[in-house]
């Protein structure tokens, strides 16, 4: 049994807090439901609920993470779901709030309503934090008088697509330690211990194997033009950066990705399950197809396949499909299509699209294991042979200074 802090309010609005044992936080959260009380966050003892503040507010001061905006959004819709007019439990979130940054913009929020502004108007003012996505859903359930389950439904969707990208995160830890030790492990062979044996060769006076040459003189630049090698890695980085900062840049590195073997192909089932996803929970909350193509475009992380939503959005204005269209671009995967197509024809197109995004991410998940099963082998004999390419160089330098037999 683990001790968590909880808080919750009454049916009346009260705000509630104390300790609580239990075996895991839905057990809490079914022991406050059961007293009958608004459970609003139930959290482990000695884990702060919002990461480290030190670190916020160092390093970003002027936002909140996507965990913070998804227990923001969980927390107001389960207490307008329990009946609580929005002032009221706007309230109740600013004194349960943990975080200065989240009371302040709750509080910033609260005041905008007050004033007589809707709640998505009160969110819009609040660009950097709420996205345009976010806030036409909301929109939509204002409209609808169905908030709270307006917000219920942003709060699956942010929860799986906090998911998705965690687990492309998780997947690519593994690798990349690999490369960073691999990489100082060939920069403290060059510079230090290629070193100590050119004194060696140089008083032998022979001359030396092509593969300790190449070994040597890699060293030697390495040790007397390192800084030059940072220079050309910065510039290469800005570069970069200003490609992507440009949209014809951006587009040109956006297709160059697409053609890629692997990369390309993942990069289509990531965006088609953003895509499904995020046009499939507009739909159900009432938004209309041509504004949530609008909406979903900006969120595809690829301008080429987002640029194809512009010209979807012409053929449906023309009375063509949405499947179809985006069938012949030849650009997103054939079986999500083809469901979306069956979605279309039977009138139930945004169940079809959830459904296509629950499928494309256990593919993403199941493609990047599979690229990782590919590339780790590939990664551990390659950086290997080299290493040992290295240290045999040295080895037959060593041979043939000293006129040892082979």
């Amino acid at each position: 049994m683990a001790l968590y802090r909880y808080k919750a309010v009454t049916t009346d609005g009260e705000l509630l807090q104390g300790e609580m044992e239990g075996s895991d936080q839905a057990a809490i959260i079914a022991q406050i439901q059961s007293s009958g009380y608004i459970p609003i966050r139930a959290t482990p003892v000695g884990v702060q609920h919002f990461g480290f503040p030190f670190q916020r507010k160092l390093l970003y001061p002027r936002r909140i993470a996507r965990r913070e905006l998804a227990v923001f959004t969980q927390e107001l819709s389960s207490l307008l779901h329990a009946g609580l007019p929005l002032d009221r439990a706007l309230q109740i979130m600013i004194d349960v709030a943990d975080d200065n940054h989240v009371r302040s913009l709750t509080s910033s929020i609260q005041e905008a309503v007050r004033g007589g502004a809707a709640f998505s108007d009160a969110l819009e003012t609040h660009k950097g934090i709420f996205s345009r996505f976010y806030v036409n859903m909301v929109r939509a359930s204002e409209a609808g008088g169905t908030l709270d389950l307006g917000l219920a439904r942003l709060v699956e969707y942010l929860e799986r697509a906090r998911a998705l990208k965690e687990s492309v995160l998780s997947a690519l830890i593994y690798p990349s330690i690999l490369v960073t030790v691999s990489g100082v492990s060939l920069l403290i062979i060059l510079t230090y211990v290629v070193p100590q044996f050119t004194q060696l060769f140089a008083e032998a006076g022979r001359a030396l194997p092509l593969s300790t040459q190449v070994v040597v003189n890699t060293a030697a630049l390495l040790r007397d033009y390192w800084w030059l090698l940072v220079l050309a890695v910065m510039t290469l980085a800005l570069y970069v950066r200003w490609q992507l900062a440009t949209p014809w840049g951006r587009y040109r590195w956006d297709r160059l990705l697409l053609r890629l073997p692997m990369v390309g192909e993942l990069i289509k089932r990531m965006d088609m399950a953003r895509f499904s996803r995020s046009l499939g929970t507009l739909l159900a909350s009432g938004i209309p197809l041509l504004a949530g193509l609008s909406i979903v475009k900006d969120i595809l992380s690829n301008r080429v396949l987002s640029d194809t939503l512009d010209v979807a959005a012409d053929t449906l204005k023309a009375g063509r499909s949405l499947a179809e269209q985006l069938m012949s671009t030849g650009l997103f995967p054939a079986l999500g299509l083809q469901m979306i197509k069956v979605g279309e024809e039977t009138g139930r197109l945004d169940e079809m699209l959830l459904r296509v995004a629950d499928i494309y991410d256990r593919e993403v998940t199941t493609a990047i294991q599979r690229m990782l099963a590919l590339l780790e082998p590939i990664l551990i004999v390659g950086l290997g042979l080299l290493i040992a390419g290295i240290i045999m160089s040295i080895l037959v330098a060593i041979v043939s200074v000293n006129e040892l037999p082979l």
